[in-house]
């Protein structure tokens, strides 16, 4: 038994010996242990870990900052082409040649830099909330005077962005509040449904199969490019689907490409001037809450993405001024109105480049292109199934954006009020009713959002007597 014990006491003796001297060893050579290379990888994973960081940190590049040579004009195109698709589809929704809108966007943007000092990264590209309004407005009075209503309108917004300068933004929230701005922006959608359908040939009374397959091509590019795409082409799926719709559109031999043979390489835009009259103002003067609110919203979505507040600095109100005088502007001139644009925040946050000189060299580059008639030329020949294909869902989309307005700001329908104006909003741009006003008639999203408005300050007068009951 003594023997056992002895035995066992020299064993461990030896063996804390032995690692005593294995750990010396280790610690005076060269050769790393096995926990001490662990650390090293450790240490080294940490590193790297940071340098990747640094990386990261140096990828962004701020409002104000300068971006490098090499990369300023791929940049530059990739915010040109994000803006492309929709600068393109609403003056050919509006029948009229592209080139001027690419070059009033062009100017429109470089204005708004200037105007906001160089510190709110933001494009100014043709606004859908103007589409049916301008439609209605140009199908029974001509082009020239819907020019008219977007340069009163565009006048109107410079004094609000006065007004929001001095008083505020929370009065637009009583006029209409979001039960009621919701139904009204998803009208604007919802009233040109049929005018997709037709522009596309499916109302036809005899239908062509070229134009269905071109239509199906476009719309199913469309809409399963905004969930299969990825990185860039996810920020321009509506001009991927145009092209493929045109690519479609040449294999079905439907188009003609001879006015783009006669077409001069360098040409001058189509210049107009607006008319004006009475009706036609009041038929898009509504529009003026519905691309105030978007623009607020813009720049509340883009402060996040920089990092900073830019309804303080620059300010709504200088920014507001800036977009409603680019469209005043581009009014005069003969081009659709302008409005911050979506998809351009979209590119920047996929980029973390937010610096206005990109911006700015996206608008050099557009309105460049506005010079090339035979680019102009090829864009008029986009055939109606190609336009059709994408309107459905453009519309589609503007009307769930407006059921999007809803959701968002978590609005309470267990309040009747809310349930009320959002019901009556509906009903009104639904209904087909009309409201005649000597030569002025207001129907559809116009008659429906002056509705909205009525009964919105009707709500808030009860409000301030105490007489409602769901306060």
């Amino acid at each position: 038994m003594m023997y056992v014990s002895c035995c066992l006491k020299m064993t461990v003796a030896f063996f804390t010996y032995s690692v005593y001297n294995k750990s010396k060893y280790f610690y005076n050579c060269s050769v790393p242990s096995q926990d001490s290379r662990l650390l090293n990888s450790y240490k080294f994973y940490k590193n790297r870990e940071k340098r990747g960081r640094k990386r990261v940190e140096k990828r962004i590049i701020q409002v104000e900052e300068k971006v490098p040579a090499k990369l300023l004009i791929p940049l530059s195109i990739q915010h040109m082409f994000a803006m492309f698709g929709a600068s393109v589809l609403v003056p050919f929704m509006f029948g009229i040649n592209p080139a001027i809108v690419l070059l009033m966007n062009g100017v429109g943007t470089l204005l708004f830099i200037f105007i906001t000092k160089g510190k709110a990264p933001a494009y100014l590209g043709s606004s859908f909330a103007f589409l049916s309004p301008g439609i209605l407005v140009m199908t029974k009075f001509g082009y020239q005077y819907a020019l008219g209503g977007f340069v009163v309108l565009g006048i109107a917004g410079m004094i609000l962005a006065l007004i929001i300068g001095k008083c505020g933004t929370k009065w637009i929230d009583i006029v209409l509040p979001t039960a009621a701005m919701g139904p009204v922006v998803a009208l604007i959608g919802l009233e040109l449904a049929g005018s997709a359908a037709s522009t596309a040939g499916l109302l036809d009374e005899q239908i062509d199969m070229r134009n269905v397959i071109v239509f199906l091509v476009t719309l199913g590019v469309a809409v399963f490019g905004q969930i299969l795409f990825r990185g860039f082409l996810s920020v321009i799926p509506i001009l991927i689907a145009i092209i493929a719709g045109y690519v479609a559109a040449v294999l079905c031999g439907i188009l003609d490409f001879t006015a783009v043979k006669e077409a001069a390489f360098f040409a001058l835009p189509n210049f107009q001037h607006p008319k004006f009259n009475l009706e036609a103002i009041l038929t898009i003067f509504p529009a003026l809450l519905l691309v105030t609110s978007e623009h607020i919203g813009h720049q509340i979505v883009t402060s996040k993405i920089v990092g900073k507040d830019l309804l303080k600095e620059p300010g709504l109100h200088r920014s507001l001024f800036a977009d409603f005088f680019s469209t005043t502007l581009s009014a005069c001139m003969g081009s659709v109105p302008t409005t911050t644009y979506g998809e351009n925040i979209g590119v920047m946050a996929m980029t973390k480049v937010y610096s206005v000189q990109v911006i700015g060299g996206a608008a050099v580059l557009s309105i460049c292109c506005s010079f090339l008639g035979k680019l102009a030329a090829l864009i008029n020949t986009i055939p109606g199934p190609v336009i059709g294909g994408i309107s459905f869902l453009l519309y589609g989309m503007i009307g769930t954006s407006g059921l999007r307005m809803l959701v968002d700001n978590k609005v309470d329908y267990s309040k009747s009020r809310n349930l009320t104006l959002t019901s009556v909003v509906f009903i009104v741009g639904l209904s087909g009713i009309a409201l005649n006003l000597g030569n002025v008639k207001l129907t559809g999203m116009v008659l429906a959002c002056v509705v909205g408005m009525a009964l919105s300050l009707v709500f808030y007068i009860l409000d301030k007597l105490h007489l409602t009951n769901d306060q």
